[in-house]
């Protein structure tokens, strides 16, 4: 038995988010969208994410260009242009608790994440950020990574996992997943694990030391 929390980065995609959010819908499993801001000023992308939020998942702030990881970034004004243009198209969308996930450069947890500034910029909105401990890797490899998705979930008590409801093909075995992953021993959670919210609210809950790069 395991708790399981899915969450998808990198869109919304006007020919995958749909049958994602049908697929959630059947097996009655709510998650968490992190959306990114460049693609939501597109109407129809809005409007998936308004779909989203409609049938109870909640919409996160994935950065508004996804190009570079925060810590790696040169512009002392980065939480502005990436985190501030993002959260002021999301609106109503964010709900009451604003959700940030970093963009992690291929999912490495590390001190690419953050720079200082970025932190104080979360701390000082009452921002929740939120990591992720399983990246089956299903952007690079789009038939196979159900089955290493299934042994991150066996590995741990709580599993938040990152999908990406991208063009990639992969979200075509999303089905498949949730079906054996439940067959398996699978409680899904629309919560996170508290190892993976080192920010709640602006408030530090974890250590971060470890994903905060030296630039101010």
């Amino acid at each position: 038995m395991f708790d399981l929390t899915l969450s998808f980065d990198n869109g919304p995609e006007p020919d995958v988010t749909p049958a994602v959010l049908d697929v959630l819908a059947r097996h009655e499993i709510r998650s968490t969208f992190f959306v990114i801001g460049q693609k939501i000023a597109d109407p129809a992308r809005r409007a998936l994410a308004e779909r989203a939020q409609a049938c109870g998942h909640w919409i996160g702030n994935h950065t508004y260009t996804h190009t570079l990881p925060l810590g790696r970034q040169p512009d002392a004004a980065i939480a502005e242009a990436e985190i501030a243009r993002t959260q002021a198209l999301l609106g109503p969308l964010a709900g009451a608790e604003p959700l940030f996930r970093p963009f992690g450069g291929g999912g490495q947890l590390n001190d690419g994440l953050f720079r200082a500034s970025v932190v104080e910029y979360l701390e000082q909105k009452r921002a929740t950020c939120v990591l992720w401990n399983a990246i089956p890797r299903d952007w690079v490899d789009p038939d196979g990574w159900v089955d290493r998705a299934l042994e991150q979930c066996r590995s741990q008590p709580w599993t938040l996992m990152v999908l990406h409801d991208l063009p990639t093909g992969a979200m075509r075995h999303l089905d498949r997943f949730i079906e054996t992953a439940r067959a398996a021993g699978a409680s899904f959670r629309q919560e996170f694990p508290p190892a993976c919210v080192p920010i709640r609210r602006g408030e530090r809950c974890l250590a971060m030391d470890d994903y905060i790069s030296n630039l101010a």
